[in-house]
């Protein structure tokens, strides 16, 4: 089933500014992509036809008469169902938003617009991306590309999916609890969460917070990189945007090049299976030990260590709340039967605080990002696995135990990605050949404040370093065989709440 819509964003844009390829040409091979293998995932829930063939048409004279719009130009990207689109359905995975269309793109997704990207559709998120399995009683769920009755993760999974299956070249997510690097592991692509405050937005409730931030997922880094240059603004609404330190990045990816070439041997490498307190399954715990054996020679030198990040349960769990009860308070008392059980349990949890709980958390978060400070004064970069588990069964609302070991709540399992949240230090999950269940493995990159740029080298180089490795290389799903397998929305379950 090989397609121009497999090929890399970074290709295809040469193309298309070399007027090798047409847009109509590259839009119809991603639509083509989605009707042969969506049913069997369902990652893609909305689609423009008519809006993208127009827009794909007037690239495509523009082109060929050598105008320039940016460095998306003609390219058919995909939108997170959680961010805004013009003119185009935006449901939030909530059905107090099942016929919501927005007057106005979201700052960032306009960027993409600006840029030229032609947006043709929407990805599949939990209701409110609360949570990481992608399901919503709106849209259904979404499977995973190499077990569709797995989960793809999330909140950004349909994104992810969509990616693995070549439906698209780029598409958007948001990170909060590692909503995108999580669907990234699971699918295998590549997901980037950047430093706050690099992709400005103006939506966030809690202006201040630098839990949540857009975020570029594609199949390869010089992709991600490629998105992130555009999204990537500074915005007077959003009071964390502002240039970071020590490094123009902004500058940098605004001119966008691929990511700049780096001496791994030159670098200190950390790595760590569980960040001191993550519940991570051994079966993870085993590949992250096989896989630091093979980058180990790389670099400098490779010790095991991470940042200390004692009491990042607690902490996450506060001020994760607290914007769920902004974000949501007022339906959870007047509605609350259009709510979802994990947005009503994020509430809940909220209303059990006390502003002491508050200043407590906020107190934790501060001391943990200072330890983040020092540990990078003696290492580069530091590895983890990208999630604790591998993909279980969409039909389980969230692991409740992991090897045996009960969780605490419903995103205890996403403890990997929040021990890096809570600092706001840029991380990537790159993908690394599959686990012992021949599941997709995700290693998460993690790099110093401000770091974006070096992340993105490390990964360029570590994924070069194993690309034709078989071992290592991305994984790919059997397209074939999901052309063939029977629509999701034929499971059991498939739009439950829970």
């Amino acid at each position: 089933m090989e397609s121009i819509c497999d090929q890399t964003a970074a290709d295809l844009m040469q193309q298309l500014k070399g007027r090798a390829v047409s847009p109509v040409e590259l839009l119809e091979a991603c639509l083509a992509r989605i009707a042969a293998i969506n049913p069997a995932i369902n990652a893609v829930v909305t689609l423009d036809e008519e809006g993208a063939a127009r827009a794909a048409k007037a690239a495509e004279a523009e082109l060929l008469k050598g105008e320039d719009r940016g460095p998306l130009h003609g390219l058919p990207v995909l939108i997170k169902d959680t961010q805004d689109t013009a003119g185009l359905r935006t449901t939030y995975g909530s059905p107090l938003f099942a016929d919501h269309v927005p007057a106005a793109d979201q700052a960032s997704i306009g960027r993409l617009r600006a840029a030229g990207a032609i947006i043709f559709g929407k990805t599949n998120t939990p209701e409110w991306a609360a949570g990481a399995n992608t399901r919503n009683p709106v849209f259904g769920a979404t499977g995973n590309p190499f077990d569709p009755m797995r989960s793809s993760a999330g909140s950004s999974g349909g994104s992810a999916a969509a990616l693995a299956c070549g439906m698209a070249p780029l598409a958007s997510g948001s990170d909060t609890g590692g909503s995108l690097r999580n669907p990234a592991a699971f699918c295998g692509i590549v997901g980037m969460r950047p430093s706050y405050g690099l992709v400005a937005s103006e939506k966030r409730a809690h202006g201040w917070s630098c839990l949540s931030t857009d975020g570029p997922m594609a199949r390869n880094v010089a992709d991600a990189a490629l998105m992130l240059a555009v999204m990537a603004s500074d915005d007077s609404r959003d009071p964390l945007a502002y240039t970071l330190p020590n490094e123009p990045i902004r500058g940098v990816l605004g001119r966008w090049t691929p990511p700049a070439p780096i001496d791994l041997g030159k670098l200190r490498l950390a790595f760590t299976e569980d960040f001191g307190f993550a519940p991570t399954e051994k079966a993870v715990r085993r590949v992250l030990t096989k896989r630091v054996k093979r980058m180990a020679p790389l670099f400098a030198g490779c010790e095991e260590a991470s940042p200390d990040c004692t009491g990042a349960d607690e902490a996450f769990a506060v001020l994760r709340a607290s914007m769920f009860l902004t974000n949501h308070g007022k339906n959870f008392r007047e509605r609350p039967e259009m709510l979802g059980p994990n947005v009503r349990a994020n509430v809940e949890e909220a209303l059990r605080y006390s502003l002491d709980d508050y200043a407590k958390a906020a107190a934790v978060q501060t001391r943990i990002y200072r330890a983040y400070q020092s540990f990078f004064e003696r290492f580069d970069v530091l590895v983890s696995p990208a999630i604790t588990l591998s993909p279980r069964p969409w039909s389980e609302l969230y692991p409740t135990e992991i090897d045996g070991a009960p969780t605490r709540s419903y995103f205890h399992w996403l403890a990997l990605a929040y021990a890096v949240t809570l600092t706001g230090h840029p991380a990537l999950c790159l993908p690394l050949g599959v686990d012992e269940a021949g599941l997709p493995f995700g290693l998460q990159i993690v790099g110093p404040r401000g770091g974006d740029a070096r992340v993105l080298s490390v990964a360029a180089a570590l994924e070069a370093a194993f690309a034709e490795d078989p071992e290592l290389g991305r994984p790919k799903p059997d397209l074939a065989k999901l052309a063939a397998a029977p629509p999701l929305s034929s499971a059991p379950g498939f739009k439950s709440w829970d």
